[in-house]
């Protein structure tokens, strides 16, 4: 059993020298950035193999661009022990698609209400009446989820309850494949803690459907809170997920609670490892929340300014040095190192799902 998860090497030693993180230090949200092709989502891979190997703390895995969905894949080159050690582990990957046997499905009447009006595009003000009937239907839950919502809301009289069908029918809510309906929820393997759960967010139609997707989980995790289960909540890609500036009213929800567990769900063992390219483009209010940093290359000034001034345990003249850091290499700063410093990442041990297109030659 150890507490220091070996993630590669730590350059300017005065001799090879093994970088490590802290597991322990975990506990605290971390921020992870860096360009395209500075090496981030191999990097993050490798902490995350090494999360998966060495403790128990169970892994939700947000990931937009499909980055992660080889994480139960090991790669030929890994050895006879992590091959071992992997076939003892249990981790779920979950894709869009309502027919197939690894489909990411959540139940709509689970969400809670602010979510369910942020979907159905609902004002308390500007849609009064039919945001209270869909608040007066919480008392009603256990019998709707008998049947078919629709149904159900067209079988009275309350022209309010015909409304809130209509929409759901005009916006094509309720024929969306996120839905499970009375089926299993991703939040049921969830609740089972595996080692790690990744959602694969990135084949969905449409960008609301993946925001509901991610919604869907997060409140799920931030409802049950009081049960005190440490988890791991990694956001890659976060800018498309906590914006500084959100526009539809899911994503203002959705922010809203990346926020809400950046500022509260450390208590509760929600701990949250925000991934991005662009630190600008991330809410300043999860951002200012983060004890932990890893810094890979960075041209932007905007954003070096910006990681200087929040993250102020960083040693200025590593952060500044971020626009020459070679693919693979990064800035550890915080709570979960004992030293800031500079690390060559070491070797991944599954597939990474993601990579880029090749140039064709002939």
């Amino acid at each position: 059993m150890t507490d220091r998860l070996a993630i590669g090497t730590l350059l300017e030693a005065a001799e090879p020298t093994p970088a490590q993180v802290l597991a322990r230090k975990l506990n605290r949200h971390t921020f992870w950035c860096g360009q395209s092709g500075s090496g981030k989502t191999y990097a993050l891979g490798v902490l995350l193999e090494r999360v998966i190997l060495h403790t128990r703390l169970p892994l939700v895995i947000l990931d937009p661009n499909s980055d992660f969905v080889g994480l139960g894949t090991v790669r030929e080159t890994a050895d006879d022990a992590v091959r071992a050690a992997w076939e003892e582990r249990d981790i779920r990957v979950f894709r869009p698609g309502r027919d197939r046997p690894d489909a990411l499905q959540a139940r709509f009447l689970d969400m809670p209400w602010r979510s369910r009006a942020a979907l159905l595009d609902l004002d308390p003000i500007r849609d009064a009446e039919d945001f209270n009937a869909l608040v007066k239907l919480e008392a009603e839950l256990d019998v709707i989820r008998r049947g078919s919502l629709v149904t159900y809301l067209r079988s009275g009289d309350d022209p309010a309850r015909h409304r809130l069908a209509t929409r759901l029918e005009n916006l094509g809510l309720g024929a969306w494949g996120l839905w499970a309906w009375r089926g299993r929820s991703v939040t049921d393997d969830i609740g089972e803690q595996p080692d790690a759960t990744v959602l694969d967010l990135g084949g969905f139609p449409t960008r609301a459907e993946m925001l509901a997707a991610a919604l869907a989980v997060l409140d799920h995790l931030w409802e049950r809170r009081a049960d005190r289960v440490g988890r791991l909540i990694v956001i890659d890609e976060a800018h498309n997920l906590v914006q500084p500036n959100p526009v539809t009213p899911v994503e203002r929800e959705l922010t809203e609670r990346i926020v809400q567990i950046a500022a509260e769900g450390r208590k509760y063992g929600l701990w949250l490892l925000l991934s991005t390219q662009r630190p600008s483009k991330v809410h300043p209010n999860a951002l200012s929340q983060c004890d932990n940093l890893a810094l890979m290359r960075m041209s932007s000034p905007r954003d070096l300014v910006e990681l200087g001034e929040v993250f102020g345990y960083a040693p200025a003249a590593l952060v500044e040095r971020s626009p020459l850091f070679a693919q693979g290499q990064a800035l550890f700063a915080g709570g979960f190192v004992e030293t800031a410093g500079l690390v060559q990442m070491g070797d991944r041990w599954t597939v990474e799902g993601g990579s880029d297109v090749a140039v064709p030659l002939r």
